[in-house]
């Protein structure tokens, strides 16, 4: 078969509208449809359609928001395009963070046996430290700080102009995360987007190993999230997102 020929039949199933977005592949890409109109759909046979082009596997990142969609994701490629989609990355937003920060953890202030926090142990945490500035927990409960420092981390601040106490559980959290050589869930994307920022060189490397990116659900990302993808696809500016405004977390 031609490659003419696997491109006709690539696109053969898509509608008028799908085929569209499949076939623009030069610079980025913003793709809003509804619920079951075939988002993800545009997304893997647009991979297909870039490796027909002759675009490596491994120059791809698909990158979506939870385990299962980026396992199915995954195995959608696959089933499209065989043994190839297995060198592709599809990945959640922190199982491709945390990997960068696992390959590239000297340049990090991280050792490599770095521990993630998970939310039981965040908790601990802050209730520590609400007990060490005599903050008291029942008229300032401690997921309330959890939440507002999470918020913090995804906007990339680092302070808040109107809560002092804040600014100081924040400053101790972070103290405490880095004393014990952890990360909580946000850091993670944090950490990355830092590392890209001060090392020039290391971004270059994936930049230049990943020369397209796709991101499903895009409705959903953060700050971070969203400085993370514009760093990464800064140098060639191929990157193509879809999702859906009516079922967005956070507003654009």
């Amino acid at each position: 078969m031609t490659d003419q020929e696997r491109e006709e039949q690539i696109l053969a199933t898509l509608n008028t509208s799908q085929r569209e977005a499949v076939e623009y592949c030069t610079g980025p890409s913003l793709v809003i449809a509804g619920a079951g109109s075939g988002k993800t759909r545009v997304l893997t046979y647009k991979i297909a359609y870039l490796l027909n082009k002759g675009l490596k596997p491994w120059n791809i990142l698909a990158l979506t928001f939870t385990n299962k969609a980026a396992r199915e994701l995954q195995e959608r490629i696959i089933r499209l395009v065989g043994e190839d989609g297995q060198k592709i990355w599809a990945k959640t937003f922190h199982s491709f963070c945390l990997q960068i920060l696992r390959y590239e953890v000297e340049a990090t202030p991280y050792q490599p046996n770095f521990t993630i926090y998970d939310d039981s142990d965040q908790l601990t945490l802050v209730k520590r430290i609400l007990k060490e500035l005599n903050i008291d927990e029942k008229r300032y409960p401690p997921r309330g700080y959890l939440s507002k420092v999470s918020n913090l981390k995804s906007n990339l601040l680092e302070a808040d102009e109107d809560d002092d106490r804040l600014d100081e559980v924040y400053e101790n959290y972070q103290h405490y995360l880095l004393e014990n050589n952890a990360l909580d869930f946000d850091d993670i994307i944090v950490a990355v987007v830092k590392l890209f920022q001060e090392r020039k060189d290391i971004l270059d490397l994936y930049q230049e190993r990943f020369r397209f990116l796709l991101v499903d659900e895009y409705q959903d990302t953060n700050f971070a999230q969203y400085l993370l993808l514009k760093l990464l696809a800064s140098k060639y500016q191929n990157i193509c997102v879809v999702g859906d405004d009516d079922q967005s977390i956070y507003e654009w």
